[in-house]
């Protein structure tokens, strides 16, 4: 059965085509496929094109198959279902076999970046988030339509309560319900977008789109010679350049007048051949970046570059880059084959991208394709460009400059996730170096020199897009330059805190619109890392809640107040000590409660997860309030509102009242069919503000904070009694800063700890958590105190420099004389100026391990506790600190002397007191015997021991047998008689005088003593087996 289609959604494509500006259709309903094809064909008759490009997104499955074959499978059981007959069967397969459909899954939409589509299929709802919807639909071009599918609803308030996707990453353990709040929103847009249509599978408009009941056809409005003023300007432009080689040609290729400007500086730049610029490129999507970078390659080209380097995230992102240095050859007379040739990827990852034009018609020139972490090829660069640098890290981006000519070109609107990064990080730092280069005259030589550019003009579609309009009010986008101006700023002491109420916030009422607005113009000005996804977040994460700080309200005046600070902070914890034993043996963390589940995984402690807490997520200040006390007072009142001293008591056991009330609006939009509901802002809501005093507290046990490790930011929390746990090893991939996580206590009646310790029952684990992370063990590496410099290190160690109570324990020397046990006589040498301070770096990082971790309690300066950390826990050199520290290399070997003396004196005088007071602990008593009795017993020892030794000589006696009695004479005549010399033998006899009775005598007393020497020897080997 064939139906008129309604006039409205013709005329609105059409206005769209003769304007340039997109239109947008939401389709509701199972049998979107018919629509699909008549939107198809209808945008083909207004546009003039036969074939244009269509892009289809979807989650991980498509209903109809790219591939011929499996697609006819899928319409044959459509059609048995029910839900395709044969004619549109056939429609729909030849759009999809003619169409000129390029199909990208959700997850890889980056890959489109630098593309421009003339239709834009959005499928699956369920798994769209902001940074998708913006990435997708300003792809579309100026003419063309968007085309959102929605499945079957009874309702279109049943939106409020769909399950996304993204909520799966929203939910914790005790934190499982999360809202459709965004999704309200989102709905609620749609009434106030001009160029809209919401309608059933059948094209019936629903009432929703109500507003389009009044368009009418669209009158194109002309001058005499058909051109805008906008356009008058352009020509004149390309009318004075038409001379100018190759700046003439080139500029005929550009659309505005502002990306005209663009490729003129660009020019500039490259022949000036300095070598030593960078121009930036910032602008939305859609204002012809790519195509201005494209044609200055052409012109770099012309000039005589021959190194040409491009990087993008992909080099899918260049498709427009390369296909514009291509229409600037065709300017410029290049002919291809004849004098270049593209070469395209064999890698299908890349999709048979462009990677590399050779160029041949001067002399060999190269434009070539290089990944952004492939900076080590940049040695012969001459020129280098880097297409969409916020969707590339920021420590790579870094790391990519050098010594050549840099083009930069990004998106400021945060779709590629990377939000602000470049614009306030590297981008400040370079305008920083290019005035100190112009004030001094010494660096202008060789500093480099800085140019920004900005577009403002699109040039996809006409200015004026109203698909533009709603997609920034949405994801609040344009709030760059909408930060509203304070006309007084309070004193801190003046101002109150207030919760922010999120059904309120998002129910999209025209003050609550204006407010948002401001929230997030705040968030964007404060903080480097912004994407639309993290408007959801807010929305619909049931741990998140906002908080605002603001001055004296008159409640006289009828107008929003001024924002002064926004914090947003997480609830975490109350995570049971099962989920915590389990994540420690399986060694994994599940998503969200950061902070509970870092410390469970540091001191290995499973009840530290079960306690309440909250995490403050972002805390951003107006930026003409900055450094005026407006953050500090801000997180002050939130501690204090936590312990529950600024709520009344009688306040504190009411019951509080549900934030999201959306049940009964949606049960009674079911009872309306889809065709008839009304779609209308809530009115029975909340107060936007709550005072604090006015609303309970939750009950919490600490406050947390993670943050890019900087000296400025760690000061603040430090300030706040805030004290770090844990410090990530591995620096971020977007800022290349590494994570700091800190805690402070709160006052709370379910922990009893010590009233004088501000760290309360978290001082247990700080010590640990000081040894854990910079003193854990003498094996611990010093790579680990290298990434940063001594001052922000000294920050978070934190010296004791002052010591009222010095521990002189014996353990407390025991564990220091065992660390320097074989390095004590070097440290007396050099303390004693006899020898050199290299002689200490074997025992340097143990004092200092032993000092930072307050077990040598010496009073040192902060100059001379920094240069122990530089030479004991990071193991610098005396270069390193003179460039940190700003000290002369005299000053720097003075403090370590200083502290190395200090050291000594302090071990050495420990040693002396340990000594003295062992020799005090002994105490004089009487011996039990006298001295006369110990005279005697030493006495008869001695002479036992003697007579043991004469029983063991042989014996006198029986040798004097053997005496010459005449002594001399007879020895003397008897060598006469052998002729005065010995014979050979060696024996010379005497004849003895004794008689036989002597002889006799002598030989019985010999008998005897022999036998008693027996007895003897025989006694005391039996006294031997006994031992034995």
């Amino acid at each position: 059965m064939r139906k008129k289609v309604d006039d409205r959604i013709k005329t609105l494509i059409e206005n769209g085509g003769k304007a340039r500006h997109r239109s947008m259709f939401v389709v509701v309903g199972d049998k979107w496929r018919d629509q699909i094809v008549n939107l198809h064909y209808m945008f083909r008759q207004s546009a003039g094109k036969s074939c244009p490009k269509v892009l289809w997104c979807y989650r991980d499955k498509l209903d109809i198959s790219s591939h011929k074959k499996k697609r006819a499978k899928q319409v044959k059981k459509l059609m048995q279902r029910g839900l395709l007959d044969l004619e549109k069967a056939d429609q729909f397969s030849i759009f999809t076999e003619t169409g000129g459909i390029t199909y990208c899954l959700y997850k890889d939409s980056e890959r489109i970046l630098g593309n421009t589509f003339g239709m834009c299929i959005l499928q699956d709802f369920e798994a769209l988030t902001p940074n998708l919807l913006a990435r997708t639909i300003e792809t579309v071009e100026g003419g063309g339509l968007i085309v959102l599918l929605l499945r079957s609803l009874s309702s279109l308030t049943s939106l409020y309560t769909m399950v996304m996707d993204v909520h799966e990453r929203f939910r914790t353990e005790s934190h499982s319900q999360a809202s459709g709040r965004f999704n309200e929103r989102f709905l609620l847009s749609l009434v106030s977008c001009k160029a809209c249509i919401v309608m059933d599978d059948e094209l019936n408009i629903l009432p929703i789109s109500s507003h389009m009941k009044t368009i009418a056809p669209f009158a194109v409005r002309e001058d005499a010679e058909g051109l805008s003023e906008a356009e008058r300007e352009l020509k004149n432009l390309k009318e004075q350049l038409n001379d100018d080689f190759p700046a003439g040609p080139l500029i005929r290729k550009c659309c505005t007048m502002d990306q005209g400007k663009a490729v003129i500086t660009f020019l500039d730049a490259i022949l000036d051949k300095s070598l030593r610029s960078t121009v930036a490129l910032l602008a939305a999507r859609g204002r012809g970046k790519s195509a201005a970078l494209g044609l200055a390659i052409a012109g770099a080209i012309a000039a005589g570059y021959s190194n040409i380097f491009v990087t993008a995230p992909s080099p899918e992102n260049l498709k427009t880059l390369f296909e514009f240095v291509c229409k600037g050859f065709d300017m410029l007379e290049y002919k291809e084959h004849l004098d270049y040739d593209v070469v395209k990827s064999t890698n299908s990852d890349f999709k048979n991208a462009t990677v590399r034009i050779n160029i041949y018609k001067q002399h060999r020139q190269t434009i070539q394709y290089i990944q952004p972490h492939e900076h080590e090829k940049l040695s012969q660069v001459e020129l280098l460009v880097i297409d969409e640098a916020a969707a590339i890290p920021l420590p790579v981006v870094k790391s990519l400059l050098g010594p050549f000519l840099v083009f930069l070109s990004s998106t400021v609107n945060g779709y590629e996730g990377t939000g602000r990064s470049l614009s306030l990080k590297l981008l400040q730092q370079l305008e920083e170096q290019n005035q100190l280069s112009s004030r001094s005259s010494e660096n202008a030589a060789s500093g480099r020199l800085f140019k920004k550019i900005e577009l403002s003009e699109s040039i996809r579609y006409a200015s004026g897009d109203p698909i533009e309009s709603w997609l920034h009010s949405l994801l609040c986008l344009d709030v760059t330059n909408s930060v509203p101006s304070i006309s007084r700023l309070p004193l801190p002491s003046e101002c109150d805190l207030y919760y922010v109420n999120r059904d309120t916030l998002f129910s999209y009422h025209k003050d609550s619109e204006l407010f948002l607005q401001r929230m997030m113009a705040l968030y964007v000005a404060s903080h480097y890392k912004n994407s639309p996804n993290d408007l959801q977040l807010i929305a619909d994460a049931p741990a998140h809640h906002l908080f605002v700080l603001l001055g004296p309200v008159d409640e006289s005046k009828n107008h929003l107040p001024d924002i002064l600070c926004v914090i947003q902070i997480c609830f975490e914890g109350q995570i049971s000590r099962k989920s915590a034993i389990k994540s420690l043996s399986e060694g994994h963390q599940p998503s969200g409660d950061q902070i509970p589940w870092k410390f469970c995984e540091q001191f290995r402690d499973t009840l530290f997860p079960s306690l309440s807490g909250a995490r403050i997520v972002r805390i951003a200040t107006h930026p003409s309030a900055m450094r005026n006390g407006y953050g500090s007072a801000a997180v002050e009142l939130l501690a204090r509102y936590f312990e529950g001293q600024l709520t009344r008591i009688s306040e504190l056991d009411v019951e509080e009242v549900p934030e999201n009330t959306q049940v009964g609006l949606i049960e009674a939009a079911e009872k309306a069919s889809l065709l008839e509901e009304n779609i209308k802002p809530r009115t029975d809501l909340p107060p936007l503000l709550i005072p604090l005093r006015e609303r309970q507290p939750e009950k919490l046990h600490y406050l947390g904070v993670s943050f890019g490790l900087t000296l400025d930011l760690f000061k603040f929390w430090r300030k706040h009694n805030f004290a770090p746990f844990y410090i990530g090893q591995v620096p971020s991939g977007v800022t290349g800063e590494h994570t700091c996580m800190v805690l402070k206590p709160l006052n709370n009646d379910d922990i009893e700890t010590s009233g004088s310790d501000q760290l309360g029952f978290f001082s247990q684990f700080y010590q640990g958590s000081h040894n854990f992370i910079f003193v854990r063990s003498p094996y611990i590496s010093k790579l680990d105190f290298c990434f940063y410099g001594p001052h922000v290190f000294c920050s978070i160690l934190n010296p004791k420099l002052e010591f009222s109570n010095v521990d002189s324990s014996s353990e407390s020397l025991n564990s220091i004389s065992e660390m320097l046990s074989s390095s004590m006589e070097h440290l007396e040498a050099y303390a004693s100026d006899l020898a050199d301070y290299r002689m200490t770096e074997d025992f340097a990082d143990d004092l200092a391990r032993a000092y930072f971790w307050e077990k040598i309690p010496v009073k040192l300066s902060y100059v001379e506790a920094s240069v122990l950390l530089c030479f004991g826990l990071q193991g610098k050199d005396i270069s390193y600190i003179q460039q940190e520290m700003d000290l002369d290399r005299l000053q720097i070997l003075s403090a370590y002397k200083k502290v190395m003396k200090k050291f000594y004196k302090h071990l050495k005088t420990i040693a002396s007191k340990d000594t003295r007071s062992h020799l005090n602990d002994i105490t004089m008593k009487p011996h039990p015997v006298s001295v006369d009795e110990d005279l005697n017993n030493a006495a008869k020892q001695v002479q036992d021991e003697m007579k043991a030794n004469v029983d063991g000589m042989p014996n006198v006696d029986l040798l004097q047998q053997y005496a010459i009695v005449d002594k001399e004479a007879d020895f003397e005549k008897a060598l006469q008689n052998g002729g005065g010399k010995v014979v050979s033998g060696g024996v010379v006899s005497i004849k003895s005088n004794k008689s036989k009775a002597q002889k006799h005598e002598t030989r019985t007393e010999d008998q005897k003593s022999e036998k008693k020497r027996n007895k003897h020897d025989r006694g005391s080997k039996s006294n031997k087996r006994k031992k034995l």
